[in-house]
């Protein structure tokens, strides 16, 4: 079990950092019945959130194979997810979400402002800063657009690989009890990556379709507070 408490214990860092970049300054806006940021702020706190909303999603997809590894291969687990695989994973998964971070956040320094912007969220997200910078957008857009297809749909693809594998194997198991017991091994992760990307999709069809800031809103507190703040409560009560 050593690999996937490593994997956990990474995962709840990065949803504690996660929350630590949008939850305080909400907290003390309501506390205060202030709404400002200074401009330096918001894109410190953009740039971090993306960075532990990439890297939560890489774990995510890591944790997938650790789960495909321990059923579909269980004689060889010890040997395929080593400390050194493991560690190595971590920090390919760091380094990307970095680079993504860094990468949009030079990318919305290069728009200009007008003064006294209001942001109709609760957080300095990176769609809502390109839409309201009055300089042109559509480099930003199309960088914004492939990292969120490249970073998502590649990460989704895996698990959705991982389990497809997972599913077969344990169809394949001949008693009950022993399909029970695979497939309990990997209900909590499952259960963590169901409200992951279900609740990522709502923001983004809320904010695609029903173009109501109050919806998007709603769906954004579900994405970047609640559901890090539950993930640690599943694997515990698992």
């Amino acid at each position: 079990h050593t690999p996937m408490y490593f994997l956990l214990c990474n995962l709840s860092l990065a949803d504690i950092c996660f929350t630590s970049t949008t939850v305080p300054k909400m907290l003390v806006n309501i506390q205060t019945e202030t709404k400002a940021i200074a401009y330096a702020g918001c894109i410190a706190q953009m740039g971090f959130f993306l960075l532990f909303a990439g890297l939560d999603d890489f774990l995510l997809t890591v944790m997938a194979y650790d789960r495909f590894v321990a059923i579909c291969h269980p004689l060889h687990y010890t040997v395929i997810m080593n400390p050194r695989l493991c560690g190595l994973l971590i920090l390919v998964s760091w380094i990307i979400s970095a680079l993504n971070s860094l990468l949009q956040c030079l990318m919305v320094l290069r728009l200009s402002f007008c003064p006294d912007l209001e942001i109709s969220h609760f957080i300095c997200e990176l769609n809502q800063m390109t839409q309201l910078a009055c300089s042109d957008t559509f480099l930003n857009d199309l960088v914004m657009y492939f990292a969120a297809g490249l970073l998502g749909v590649g990460p989704l693809a895996g698990i959705l690989y991982s389990y497809s594998k997972i599913v077969s194997s344990i169809h394949a198991i001949p008693s009950a009890q022993g399909k029970y017991k695979a497939f309990s091994t990997c209900a909590s992760h499952l259960l963590v990556v169901s409200l992951f990307y279900g609740t990522g999709l709502g923001v983004y069809f809320s904010s695609a379709f029903t173009h109501s800031s109050q919806s998007s809103a709603v769906a954004s507190v579900m994405y970047t507070v609640v559901i890090p703040m539950l993930n640690p409560l599943i694997y515990t009560l698992r």
